[in-house]
């Protein structure tokens, strides 16, 4: 059975030195390149390494190249390494290993420190910790062998979590371009007419939106009151994704009493109220026959007009969405009625090229949704071995799991 590591002083002399940002004069910075890159705080951190937006000529205080840079004020905590050598502001302090200290390791160490870093700290306006408070905090350390194999294992994790992130949005790409591509040019090789919406190939018709679509109904509390409904808020449908990632369980008496509306599946329903404006989703057979807020326009197919699924995809265009988002009211609350999403203007190829169609995007969308189910895992796996690596409940060498090798702090 493993047993806990020793704990040591973050600011003993062989374990770091930590070196408090210091921010220049403004007329220092610039957004040109011009100068050494200048981090101020969390805004500017990636995943593991910063990204430049702003440079300055005159810093007062730099980090070195594999230094470890730490959000010292709101937030507290965040970790991000730096690549280059470079100046940092008030919001950072550069964390240098001592030579007892595997840079990885301590990366990943103060990563797990971060909720004992926010507790302890202060101010009113905004909260952060100052050096004395930063170098008295307690971090566990094995022998530096133990220190390499958990920060190479937990780095090499990490860049396969990124790996994963890079893959859905190079799939997110391709799936905007290729709407773009379908929507327009269609998969004939057509010559293409002018429309008032656009080019489209010469075969396709223009509609309105609600002559695709059945009608659709409402639930009734009086008679169905006692029903248990699954019930999709707005916020339930996940803004990058458009996926339903959470329902509420209620009766349908006990229900929001924006609950009404009723959805089956292979409906769309697409979000008419700010935040979540233009925000759709595509009804899984999970959720046939349960309940949507009055806060989406449903979007039920006529099958003999619309293919399934096409009209999922015909109302994320940019086109679609850009028109909606010019016209939508209010002040306080933007929103677009159910009339006005039914009654823009959509293009529309024969039912099988819509099925082609579909069949692409849907490809592309399983593609994205593999990646992001991987990375969902990874994540949860990484927030699992550093509690365990950390604590000395697990050593790398028992863990059943290896992930691509990557090496060198500044990568």
């Amino acid at each position: 059975m493993s047993t806990p590591f020793p704990t040591v002083k973050l600011g003993h002399q062989d374990v770091a030195s930590a070196i408090f940002g210091q921010s220049p004069p403004s007329s220092a910075y610039n957004e040109v390149g011009d100068g050494l890159p200048f981090f101020q705080g969390k805004a500017d951190f990636g995943l593991l390494h910063p990204v430049p937006r702003v440079w300055c000529r005159t810093g007062q205080k730099f980090a070195s190249t594999g230094d470890i840079l730490l959000s010292v004020r709101a937030p507290v905590g965040d970790v991000n390494v730096a690549t280059h050598e470079c100046a940092i502001g008030r919001g950072i302090s550069a964390i240098r290993a001592g030579s007892k200290s595997d840079p990885w390791f301590l990366y990943f160490a103060l990563l797990y420190a971060k909720p004992i870093l926010e507790r302890r700290a202060t101010g009113s306006t905004f909260a952060s910790v100052n050096k004395a408070t930063l170098l008295d905090l307690d971090i566990p350390f094995p022998d530096k062998s133990q220190q390499s194999k958990i920060g190479v294992f937990l780095h090499n994790l990490v860049k396969q979590i990124e790996q994963e992130r890079l893959i859905i949005t190079v799939a997110q790409d391709l799936k905007k371009a290729a709407m773009q591509t379908l929507f327009t040019h269609g998969l004939r090789g057509e010559a293409q007419k002018k429309t008032e919406i656009g080019p489209m190939p010469e075969s396709w018709e223009l509609y309105l939106l609600e002559t695709l679509c059945k009608r659709t109904d409402t639930v009734d509390p009086r008679r169905e009151g006692d029903r248990v409904i699954e019930y999709v808020d707005v916020s339930s449908i996940s803004r990058e994704f458009l996926k339903i990632e959470t329902t509420s369980r209620f009766t349908l008496r006990e229900a929001p009493g924006r609950a009404r509306k009723r959805i089956f599946e292979g409906d769309v329903i697409f979000a008419t109220v700010r935040p979540t404006l233009l925000r759709a989703a595509y009804v899984p057979a999970a959720l046939d026959d349960q309940v949507c807020s009055t806060a989406f326009c449903v979007l039920r197919s006529n099958p003999k007009r619309a293919a399934d699924k096409f009209l999922y995809y015909l109302v994320q265009r940019d086109q679609f969405i850009r028109q909606l988002a010019q016209i939508e009211t209010g002040a306080s609350y933007p929103a677009v009625t159910d009339r006005i999403v039914k009654e823009r203007i959509v293009p529309v190829p024969g039912l099988e090229e819509q099925r082609e169609i579909v069949a692409i995007l849907d490809a592309i969308d399983r593609k994205i949704d593999l990646h992001r189910k991987k990375r969902a895992v990874l994540d949860e796996l990484f927030k699992v071995l550093l509690h365990k690596l950390m604590t000395g409940g697990i050593r790398v060498a028992d863990i059943n799991y290896h992930p691509p090798h990557y090496t060198s702090l500044g990568s």
